[in-house]
């Protein structure tokens, strides 16, 4: 797939779905997309970060993701972070940081996640709450600043 089609495939995925703070989720791809590519990724992390909640939110199957006409790479990075039901975030963290390329996505991913404007539309118990949550990932992951 090219990138233009990754972007096609995950927009239509997530069509009708919201963040929570009621945005079209499509927002969050490009926003996490544009990241990557801002902080020097490749195109198969690019491709990834369009498709790093796809599994998670089952906007598309694990099976899909291996049939897909992606790189190995690509899907990856997609796979690491996908977070998993019951699994600790130390080892989500420990996925992600021994997967090559897994830890731009993620990084990109948790700055928009933690953009302040995004969190100043939440309610004060949902930002504090996520405001750790984010802060406690990006410690595991040796993410400062």
């Amino acid at each position: 797939m090219t990138l233009a089609q990754v972007e096609a495939t995950a927009r239509a995925a997530h069509t009708g779905q919201t963040d929570k703070a009621g945005r079209p989720y499509a927002e969050h791809l490009q926003a996490v997309a544009e990241g990557v590519r801002a902080r020097g990724g490749d195109e198969e992390q690019i491709a990834a970060a369009w498709l790093h909640d796809a599994v998670e939110d089952d906007a598309f199957s694990a099976q899909w993701l291996r049939e897909a006409a992606l790189s190995s790479r690509t899907k990856d990075i997609v796979l690491a972070v996908t977070k998993r039901a019951g699994e600790s975030p130390e080892a989500y963290a420990e996925r992600i940081l021994a997967t090559p390329g897994a830890l731009l996505v993620k990084e990109s991913d948790l700055a928009h996640n933690a953009d302040p404007v995004r969190l100043g539309v939440l309610d004060a118990a949902t930002r504090e709450r996520l405001t750790e949550k984010y802060a406690r990932m990006r410690a595991l992951l040796g993410l400062v600043g």
